[in-house]
């Protein structure tokens, strides 16, 4: 198995600011909701947040994290949601059993050496036909001190991030760039002015004002570029 990568404290500290960018948020669970089935798994569930949304729609759901302690706040957190099971996870994997309709992991990707390994897990995971769904960031030149901080090994194109897939045995099914004015702002905040996208006034404004608008736009017109890459692929039947 491979370690974990990056300053646990930091990712909480970044998870946390994020957690209070509820439009985003929302944004992005419509965007996997189609793929999910009936029973997905999520790999490297954070602190839940994305899991609590998708399980309101679905009749099971799977969070998992690798990092120990934040695995115990996870399943504190999910006393509450009896139809969340939780467990401990980290990728590549062995475990294959195939039962899951649906693999699902954002923003973890980037953060593991053998990519390629972790979608193949991803991919045994799953039955025959069913998805891997993934969100990763996007474009190296906006890799910042704040990605090497918190464990990002690379960011994405649609480009490499389809060769993953491919060599990992996916059937790409859909991907396309997301946030496209969020990866201006991100690389401003972060490389530019050399801040931290915690909690804050920045977040807010950003997510109540400017992601709507980007939002609307891109159910119009997929943009060239975004802050991430959106990606599901098929398991082979």
């Amino acid at each position: 198995m491979a370690d974990i990568t990056g300053d646990q404290r930091i990712q909480s500290e970044v998870l946390e600011g994020l957690a209070t960018a509820v439009n985003h948020r929302r944004w992005f669970v419509e965007l996997a909701l189609p793929y999910l089935g009936d029973n997905p798994i999520e790999i490297g569930s954070g602190l839940g947040d994305y899991a609590i949304e998708w399980s309101e729609h679905l009749p099971r759901f799977t969070a998992t994290e690798a990092d120990p302690d934040r695995l115990v706040l996870l399943k504190e957190r999910m006393a509450d949601h009896p139809g969340i099971d939780v467990k401990q996870m980290l990728l590549p994997s062995p475990e294959a059993n195939g039962e899951y309709s649906a693999a699902v992991s954002y923003n973890v990707l980037e953060h593991i050496e053998d990519h390629v390994g972790a979608l193949r897990s991803m991919k045994d995971l799953v039955r025959p036909g069913g998805r891997v769904i993934i969100i990763v960031p996007a474009f190296m030149f906006a890799m910042s001190q704040v990605d090497i901080a918190t464990g990002h090994i690379r960011r994405y194109t649609k480009k490499t991030l389809s060769a993953a897939f491919i060599e990992a045995g996916l059937e790409i099914e859909k991907i396309h760039y997301a946030n496209a004015l969020g990866l201006i702002g991100y690389y401003g905040a972060t490389s530019i002015f050399k801040l931290a996208p915690k909690e804050g006034p920045m977040v807010k404004v950003y997510d109540t004002l400017v992601l709507p608008v980007t939002k609307a736009a891109e159910r119009v017109v997929k943009p060239p570029f975004g802050q991430s890459v959106f990606c599901v692929g098929r398991a082979p039947r």
